[in-house]
């Protein structure tokens, strides 16, 4: 790299009044040697420039040498989000003009119009802002080898949040493509709020890179976490209070200068908090906004245009504001409930002083009194640098067998060849001979039972021993399958006259007749009609709303953040109350260990207690909500061994509630024989409806698969049209071809994801090795007390949901003497 290319570009730096860190002339050095790595650095530290300022350089000294310029793309920048494309390609933009650099920046997704991307396959922009999906999709066409040849780098954004994600696999699949097209590829990732940075570098660069650079930029900023404490005292939280009881304290912080972010969890929360500020500020109605991912995306270019502009008072957002999108004029950031990980609140936090030499800030906003011991939590463990990992997926064939067929459609493929180049990346690097060729088969023929059906022979052999597509509208068909990997059971929302508002899960408008009125995009809508995965609504004035649901809002508490919410318990029983989270519910911990005991690490907390309903056990291992789903299972089935009877089941993140006529009464050295991780797998499966659950499964991965159409453009099947479709390839590969191994992916899935067998089976350890506090209260405690509200709330409508738990509310306070 020369020293005028490196100084124009510093004297850009100047320009807008920066000077590049030590980690960016890093980088830029790294680069121009050729060399590979991750670098990892703060949200808002200048992590884009240090990737991005290596390709520029280049190019500078390339145009200045006048020699011959690529006819295909040069640099590749991967975003796991639409979302994010558009703010970068104008950031990317901005520098390349900025260092005098004629370089076409465009991005290509979903989004992308059919002419749009025509041109760009004939007249390829030097850099291409795309996702993993639409880098699949440009690899399907037959002048793929060509497009990439001249390829120098990819710079993979945010690679964080693709690790561990089937999205992520497809990603590796494409880039060990790339290389064999342009020998000498560099790829980068970038990423912030990381904790195994080693397993994540070497995932993204795959075996055949030995030597990938590992650079890290300035020490993670201090963020100021601060929690908006409630007026009075709430001594008995239940589980689903969204918190906007908590309101004027909101409305008091967003009538400070600036604008503001205000997360939430869910999207659920999140349309409920807009409309609680449209109701208390109407006069700021011009100056709100609410974006999710299910909102149109017109709608979501709005909000963050305004966003960008500094228009904005306050946007309600979820995690589709969480990456990337360099929103300079947000001053405050406020979190909506526990951030359930310090990674995820880090992240959000950074959305605020995002620049280089600002401090980040968040106030967050607790929506039930255990919530603040968890904010505590999430401080103590980012001052102790503890984030938590996020783990590689090996062996996903679906993805693989997708993969395949996209080559096959797009230049073909030499099976040898390709099995190498397959096993070089970090997903399938044990990738055996026979699983190789068992998903060569699949996608030839689709295994012994589906070989009779032509739709299922996607690739064919040619004459010259090349695996190639085996027609025109199999290869259409696969291009519109390509991004199944993330789709949910979704359907449109329209206005009966015209007007695209956002998407639905499925799964909520069927529980909605017509006339139903429901809260969605900020606005009160009432079902017309379904019809053809759309649905029609009109404007709504009733007041009474039910909100939808995604399944995005059963985040479970993570490792590290339930480690020190443990070790806050211990001290508050020790009587030591530092946070000042811990110090405002003192006597709600107070009542707990009065009434029962407050849990620590190294014990587990057992308590027995009866109502009207029956006999109730509250078992709290603190290895949130989906270890607790199938250790409740689980205990519920043994317990059954014993004696037979029937378990009504209730869990969150802290623990789980078994509940039925007949408990049978154990002692300690009983309890740890039904903690035992002995025959643990045998147990679930006997306990849980295991085929339904890998039948479910099986749906996301036929799809993935190739196995089951989702049809084509208006045209498409419901949810239940897949399920059953997928659900009948199931019981029909189940049957006649048991071998299958799509099938053991989904029960490995089910066990993996679902169950987080892992974790269930580590926590079974640490309770059977735990000192067992075991306690008959005569009432529920304040940690019995959710587990109970959130059972009873499956059971009833929202209105007696609320005033059932209200009652035992005011009996419970009344009980602990407060007025």
């Amino acid at each position: 790299m020369s020293t005028q290319a490196r100084a124009r570009l510093t004297e850009w730096f100047a320009q807008n009044g920066w000077q590049p860190a030590d980690f960016q002339h890093t980088a830029w050095d790294a680069y121009g040697r050729g060399e590979s790595g991750l670098i990892h650095s703060a949200t808002g530290s200048g992590k884009s420039l240090a990737a991005w300022g290596g390709a520029l350089i280049e190019g500078l000294d390339e145009a200045a040498a006048g020699g011959r310029r690529p006819a295909g793309f040069r640099v590749l920048w991967i975003t796991p989000l639409r979302a994010l494309a558009g703010d970068t390609v104008q950031n990317l933009a901005t520098a390349a003009a900025g260092v005098g650099l004629d370089w076409r920046v465009e991005k290509r997704t979903g989004d992308t119009r059919s002419s749009t991307r025509t041109r760009q396959r004939q007249r390829p922009p030097e850099a291409l802002v795309t996702t993993p999906e639409s880098l699949s999709l440009l690899l399907s066409y037959r002048d793929a080898g060509r497009q990439f040849e001249d390829l120098q780098a990819v710079i993979v954004d945010e690679w964080h949040e693709l690790i561990g994600t089937k999205r992520g696999v497809q990603l590796e699949l494409c880039l060990a493509r790339l290389r064999q097209l342009s020998p000498g590829l560099r790829t980068w990732g970038l990423s912030a709020t990381l904790g195994n940075l080693d397993e994540a570098r070497d995932c993204l660069l795959g075996q055949e890179t030995t030597a990938g650079r590992l650079i890290e930029g300035p020490a993670a900023r201090p963020i100021d976490i601060r929690t908006l404490e409630p007026g009075t005292n709430e001594r008995f939280p239940w589980a689903g209070h969204l918190g906007t009881r908590l309101i004027d304290g909101v409305i008091a912080e967003l009538e400070g200068p600036g604008s503001c972010l205000l997360f939430t969890n869910t999207r659920s929360q999140a349309e409920l908090w807009f409309e609680s500020l449209v109701r208390a500020r109407p006069d700021w109605i011009e100056g709100l906004g609410l974006h999710h991912g299910s909102i149109d995306r017109s709608l979501r270019d709005r909000i963050e245009a305004g966003l960008a502009a500094g228009t904005f008072r306050c946007v309600v957002a979820t995690a589709s504001l969480d990456l990337g999108v360099d929103f300079a004029p947000v001053d405050r950031v406020i979190q909506v409930g526990s951030p359930k990980g310090v990674a995820r609140l880090a992240q959000r936090a950074g959305r605020s002083g995002h620049q280089p030499g600002r401090r980040s800030t968040v106030l967050c906003v607790p929506t039930n009194a255990l919530e603040m011991v968890e904010i505590a939590a999430a401080r103590r463990a980012w001052a102790a640098g503890e984030v938590e990992a996020r783990r590689p997926l090996r062996d996903s064939l679906d993805v693989l067998a997708q993969h395949l067929v996209t080559l096959a459609a797009g230049d073909g493929f030499d099976a040898d060849a390709l099995y190498a180049e397959v096993r070089g990346t970090h997903a399938f690097a044990g990738l055996e001979p026979a699983a190789w060729q068992w998903t060569l088969d699949f996608v030839t023929h689709g295994g012994p039972v589906l070989a009779a059906y032509p739709d299922f022979q996607r690739v064919v052999r040619d004459t010259e021993g090349r695996h190639r597509i085996a027609g025109r509208s199999q290869a259409s068909r696969h291009r519109m399958s390509i991004g199944t990997i993330t789709s949910d059971a979704a359907i449109a929302v329209r206005y009966q006259g015209g007007g695209h508002i956002g998407t639905i899960e499925e799964s909520f408008i069927a529980r909605l007749r017509p006339g139903d009125v429901f809260l969605f995009a900020g606005r009160s809508l009432a079902l017309v009609r379904v019809r053809d995965l759309t649905a029609y609504v009109r404007r709504a004035s009733a007041r009474r709303q039910a909100v939808p649901r995604w399944q995005g809002g059963r985040l479970p508490l993570s490792t590290a953040l339930a480690d020190h919410v443990l070790a806050l318990l211990a001290d508050a029983a020790e009587g030591r109350f530092e946070a000042p989270e811990t110090a405002a519910i003192r006597p709600l911990l107070s009542v707990q260990a009065e009434w029962s005991a407050l849990p620590r690490p190294g014990t587990l907390l057992i308590e027995r207690t009866r109502s009207r309903e029956g006999k109730h056990v509250f078992i709290y291992p603190f290895a949130g909500r989906l270890a607790h789903e199938g250790l409740a299972t689980l205990c519920a089935w043994r317990l059954g061994q014993h004696t037979p009877a029937t378990f009504s089941l209730s869990v969150n993140d802290y623990g789980f509630e078994l509940m039925g006529r007949d408990i049978p009464h154990l002692d300690a050295p009983g309890w740890q024989a039904l903690f035992d991780d002995r025959d643990l797998i045998d147990d679930l499966m006997s306990a849980m409806n295991a085929s339904e659950l890998a039948r479910r499964q099986f749906r996301d991965i036929a799809r993935v698969a190739g196995l089951v159409f989702q049809g084509y453009p208006g045209k498409g099947k419901s949810a239940r049209q897949l399920q059953a479709s997928s659900g009948l390839m199931f019981d029909t590969i189940d049957r006649y071809d048991p071998d299958n191994r799509l099938l053991d992916q989904a029960r490995r899935e089910v066990l993996d994801s679902t169950l987080e067998v892992e974790r269930l089976r580590t926590t079974l350890q640490q309770m059977a090795d735990a000192e067992l506090l075991i306690h008959t209260t005569d009432r529920f405690t304040p940690l019995a007390f959710p587990l109970w509200a959130e059972r009873l709330r499956n059971r009833l409508t929202t209105q007696n949901w609320q005033d059932r738990v209200a009652r035992m509310v005011a009996q419970l306070e009344k009980a602990a003497g407060q007025p």
